[in-house]
């Protein structure tokens, strides 16, 4: 009961369809069972109500919103929601992200690609956190776990989703230092490669291989056992910096990464 008597919202808390559990809805689940209330919101209402559901099922408490983040009105509607079923707001947890669809290095990057993007995993985090800060400087508390990535410091491939991934990290830091004088945390998790619906069915699909090939493929390529992480261990990550545990700890990009971070230079 490391969150008994909070209240949390998760942004992108329903996931892609597939056989493994995704880091929004393993957060979710996690901080229901911490003793959190969560407020599930995802673009896909569907997706975040089976959230929801399924934290009804343990015995927790939860309700769901739709949200697109990459328009400023929907972030404060669901802020103003949120507020309206929990009556405060302890955390927030900003897990939406995308990639692909025309990504690529630097020559091959389309412009929309660039922009859709940086639109959502970036400047829709910010919309999101100013949707929030009022609300949080004014109770003279909360805690904001944004989800970055190792791409943030690492690759070469996918040059917008760097980007954006990088700007999270200095978004994360810049909040932080704003907003400390007022209690207010914030902080990031960076995974590394992770088993998720969206990475490796996702780039399964796009590639058009075999989903256990490209599930083999990355595990190879951690260092801590040869194995990924789950959505677990990024869950578990965001539940400290989450919690009370935590609360010396801000403008900190925590590395979710089985080492491969400890590789670069």
């Amino acid at each position: 009961m490391r969150l008994a008597g909070k209240t949390a919202v998760v942004v992108g808390a329903g996931q892609t369809p597939g056989e493994t559990v995704g880091n929004g809805r393993a957060i979710s689940l996690l901080f229901a069972r911490e003793g959190a209330k969560v407020f599930c919101v995802d673009r896909d209402l569907a997706r975040a109500e089976e959230t929801a559901a399924m934290i009804a099922k343990e015995g927790g408490e939860a309700s769901a919103f739709a949200a697109n983040i990459a328009k400023a009105a929907d972030c404060e509607a669901l802020v103003a929601a949120a507020k309206d079923r929990l009556g405060r707001i302890d955390i927030l947890v900003n897990n939406v992200g995308i990639g692909g669809g025309g990504d690529g290095p630097a020559h091959r990057l389309t412009e929309e690609a660039f922009d859709r993007i940086l639109a959502v995993n970036l400047k829709g985090m910010w919309l999101t956190i100013k949707a929030a800060l009022p609300t949080l400087r004014e109770q003279g508390a909360g805690a904001i776990v944004n989800i970055s990535s190792l791409a943030s410091i690492a690759g070469g491939n996918q040059v917008a989703y760097e980007v954006s991934k990088a700007g999270v990290n200095r978004l994360t830091t810049s909040v932080a230092q704003a907003n400390a004088a007022k209690g207010v945390r914030c902080n990031a998790v960076a995974m590394g490669l992770m088993d998720t619906p969206m990475a490796v069915a996702g780039i399964a699909e796009a590639s058009g291989q075999d989903p256990e090939a490209v599930r083999q493929a990355r595990n190879a390529r951690v260092p801590l056992g040869g194995k990924m992480g789950t959505a677990w261990d990024t869950a578990y990550a965001a539940l400290f910096l989450a919690s009370d545990e935590a609360r010396f700890i801000t403008g900190t990009v925590l590395f979710v990464d089985g080492g491969m971070s400890s590789r670069i230079g």
